[in-house]
């Protein structure tokens, strides 16, 4: 079923806010609270909502930095890209990978609690990796997030 302009503003109010009651939620849209209810469970249904997450300050668990490990890959066979992409988002510090075009292969998007642990991670999960043969690292000194997405069409 297509979207309209209800469901992309009932998906907006709960990127900003997933914890919106459905009375409020209902209110904003202009919709009653069983018809909202419907609205946002066949969101789920149809897998347009696909989870719900904490937003946490990294720095109160004890992160000191953020980075981003720009990734060269010396084979570029499909298993080799996949493999490297599911073992670096299996490792615990690391946010997020992404295959990109361009002069690096891969960004990695890393947490560290000091510069310390960012070398380690480096070198004890990418460089010493047979398949990567260049690790450049940026580190994030401030960052802003937008976390809903644009209404595109």
């Amino acid at each position: 079923m297509p979207l309209d302009r209800t469901d992309f503003a009932l998906i907006a109010l709960l990127q900003n806010n997933f914890r919106m009651q459905n009375k409020e939620l209902a209110a904003a849209v202009g919709l009653a609270p069983s018809s909202c209810h419907e609205r946002v469970k066949r969101l789920w249904d149809e897998g347009v909502l696909l989870s719900a997450h904490a937003q946490v300050d990294p720095k109160r668990l004890g992160i000191g930095l953020e980075a981003l490990l720009f990734i060269e890959l010396g084979k570029h066979e499909r298993q080799t890209v996949d493999s490297f992409l599911e073992e670096a988002v299996s490792i615990p510090e690391v946010r997020s990978a992404f295959l990109i075009s361009g002069r690096h292969d891969v960004v990695v998007h890393v947490l560290a609690r000091d510069t310390a642990h960012l070398k380690n991670l480096a070198l004890d999960h990418f460089t010493s990796r047979s398949c990567v043969t260049r690790v450049e690292t940026s580190i994030i000194f401030e960052a802003r997030l937008r976390h809903e997405l644009p209404h595109i069409g």
